[in-house]
C-alpha cells in the first residue's frame, strides 16, 4: 500500500519515489528551488533550522501555541514546529530571512522599538507581515485578534499593535 499523496493536498509531480527513502519533496524556501528525501512527517522548522541553516525560525513551544516558529507558506502565516515536511511539496515557504531588508513592518519594529528581549519577534513579524497583505487597514481588533496566535513573554504587545498601524500606513 502506497501514500496516496492527493489525499495529502500534493500533486505527483510534487512527489518523486525514491529508492532511499521512499519519497522526494520538492518546495522553494526563499525563492530557491529545495528538495527533502528524509521523513515525511519531520517539522518544517527542523528542515528550516538543522538542514536549510535558517536560524531565524524559532523553536517555542513544538505544539503551534506560541507563534515563535512562524513563516509564510504561499503568502499565508503557518506554525512550522507542527507542519510535517509532507504539507509541502510545492509550495513557497518564505522565513523571515526571505523577507525583504527593511520591510516596512521591520522599519516599524525598529522605530518604535518593539523587541524587548527578542526572541519572539521573527514570528511577530511575520505574522504582522501576512495580515498586512490580507487587510490593508486593521483596526486594533483585527491586529489582536490575527496576533493572539503569537505570545510575547516581555509583554510588548501595545508596541506589536503600534507598529502593525505605522507599517500599515506605509503599505497602503
Amino acid at each position: 500500500m502506497g501514500i496516496n499523496f492527493a489525499k495529502l493536498g500534493l500533486a505527483t509531480s510534487q512527489v518523486v519515489l525514491s529508492k532511499s527513502e521512499g519519497h522526494m519533496i520538492r518546495f522553494r524556501v526563499n525563492g530557491k528551488e529545495k528538495s527533502f528525501d528524509g521523513d515525511p512527517d519531520m517539522p518544517l522548522l527542523w528542515y528550516l533550522r538543522d538542514v536549510a541553516e535558517l536560524t531565524g525560525t524559532k523553536f517555542g513551544c513544538g505544539m503551534a501555541l506560541c507563534g515563535a516558529c512562524t513563516v509564510h507558506q504561499n503568502g499565508a502565516a503557518i506554525r512550522s514546529c507542527t507542519t510535517p515536511m509532507k504539507e509541502v511539496g510545492g509550495a513557497d515557504i518564505t522565513t523571515i530571512e526571505g523577507i525583504a531588508p527593511m520591510h516596512p513592518v521591520q522599519k516599524a519594529w525598529m522605530e518604535i522599538r518593539v523587541p524587548q528581549c527578542g526572541y519572539c519577534q521573527t514570528g511577530q513579524i511575520m505574522q504582522a507581515i501576512a495580515l498586512l497583505k490580507e487587510n490593508k487597514h486593521p483596526s486594533d481588533q483585527d491586529i489582536d485578534t490575527a496576533m493572539s496566535g503569537n505570545l510575547c513573554r516581555c509583554g510588548t504587545y501595545q508596541r506589536i499593535r503600534a507598529a502593525i498601524h505605522q507599517a500599515a500606513k506605509e503599505t497602503a
